[in-house]
């Protein structure tokens, strides 16, 4: 889930954006993707002690001090830095840069749903050629599969968003409910405190949005998008997807769920007050509650996903890469800072330090992480939790090449289930016809 400087989810690019740079044919603008020389470690490490001037563009909040920490290491290089504020702004803005062939960064952060909107048009440039692919061991299986794909690596993992689910402890000794491990004791327990006290729910998704649906899928078994060069094979009733469907379909006929707006002022009181007493989010989520939600200060905590069977299973709920443009002016400098960004140890001891959730296996595993005691979560060791969830994380799950129209279009499909009580899987296939039709009009060949 991508979280704007406000806290607020940011939804897709705009779909006329969209339009103008997806067709599976074109070669977009600068660069058009062409294999790139690249450069060898010694190269790039003389490069940056010589020293020049970069662009990175980035919502995140841990850039400013990770510059500074780039810049002390290599007093030579500048970064200029854009704070985008979220992956809407961000993304139109960089989808027009590379439209015009003017100003496009040497580094941009992508949303891992959107590296392939970017990368199947050759506006992303393969970081093979710099040597970076030596670093896979460093990441997640998960992170890492979200910028390896077909047969080049189009960046490096920033951070990662495996699930868990956030509980009101409070409300839950008050009420007897007990911690679920599977879904289908998770739907017991919410008519359990709907039946206990009727002004709470103990459902709420983050606001139906397309990011948490296509994680629920994923951590269903759901494979429901395949993508192989221009063919696009989409599934939205599969097994996984079915499963999930049915699940979710007893909430909202039941009326378990919050119908509270995600990210509202109203969702952030409902979560301080005990209304909303639970929800299933990424990892990313403790520093939003710590900063969004001061009544719930020693009331939450956090407790593994439930799963369809008992067995552990999880997916990534958010999460986000670095990549270099294809029409990036200085690619040896921005591969140097790219590889410095995202697995110097210096840089994630940053990143972390002022709350990102680490993508790399040593950070994860470390005591130091494991061992943090959260004071808002009632000292418990949180990131024992999370990381475990990140260790789970199905592999081989897709995006569609054009995944922020598709969430652009959500709302319209799926989305009415939620607000009118009517049929997911009618709703999933409906988001279904119109992708395929999407597909299509871009120029992919679209089986579904």
């Amino acid at each position: 889930m991508s979280i704007t400087r406000n806290g607020r989810i940011a939804a897709g690019a705009m779909a006329a954006v969209l339009a103008g740079s997806l067709a599976a044919c074109s070669g977009g603008g600068g660069g058009g993707g062409e294999p790139d020389e690249g450069a060898t470690a010694e190269e790039i490490e003389a490069a940056l002690e010589e020293g020049g001037i970069i662009d990175y563009w980035t919502w995140t909040p841990q850039a400013e001090k990770q510059i500074e920490a780039f810049e002390k290491a290599y007093p030579n290089m500048t970064v200029n830095l854009t704070d985008t504020q979220g992956a809407e702004e961000h993304n139109t803005g960089l989808q027009n840069a590379i439209a015009a062939d003017k100003g496009i960064p040497d580094v941009a952060q992508l949303e891992y749903q959107s590296v392939p909107q970017f990368q199947l048009p050759g506006q992303l440039t393969d970081v093979t050629g710099y040597g970076l692919g030596e670093l896979e061991d460093l990441y997640t299986p998960s992170t890492w599969g979200s910028v390896a794909l077909g047969d080049g690596l189009w960046g490096l993992p920033q951070d990662s968003g495996p699930m868990a689910l956030f509980y009101n402890a409070e409300v839950f000794e008050e009420n007897d409910l007990v911690v679920p491990k599977t879904w289908d004791e998770y739907v017991e327990q919410a008519r359990k405190l709907k039946k206990s006290d009727p002004d709470k729910v103990l459902f709420n998704d983050d606001g139906n949005g397309p990011g948490t649906v296509t994680s629920m899928i994923w951590q269903a078994g759901g494979k429901p998008f395949q993508v192989e060069g221009d063919t696009v094979t989409i599934d939205l009733a599969d097994e996984g997807t079915t499963r999930w469907a049915e699940t979710y379909q007893q909430l909202i006929d039941e009326e378990l769920m919050s119908d509270i707006t995600g990210w509202s002022d109203e969702w952030y009181q409902a979560l301080g007050d005990g209304t909303i007493a639970s929800m299933v989010v990424g990892a990313w989520m403790p520093g939003i509650f710590e900063d969004g939600v001061p009544d719930g200060d020693g009331a939450w905590r956090i407790a593994p996903m439930p799963t369809y069977d008992g067995t552990p299973v999880n997916a990534e709920n958010g999460g986000s890469a670095d990549v270099i443009p294809a029409g990036a002016d200085d690619k040896v400098l921005a591969a140097g800072f790219l590889k410095w960004l995202n697995s110097d140890p210096e840089s994630i001891r940053v990143f972390m330090e002022t709350g990102g959730f680490p993508a790399t296996v040593a950070e994860l595993g470390s005591e130091e992480f494991l061992g943090y005691e959260s004071e808002y979560f009632g000292g418990q060791k949180i990131n024992e939790v999370l990381a475990a969830g990140a260790d789970d994380v199905v592999e081989g799950w897709s995006y569609l090449p054009w995944q922020s129209y598709a969430n652009s279009i959500f709302s319209d499909t799926v989305g009415q289930a939620y607000l009118d009580r009517t049929s997911l899987l009618d709703g999933l296939s409906e988001w279904q016809a119109e992708n395929v039709r999407y597909g299509e009009e871009q120029g992919f060949t679209v089986d579904g």
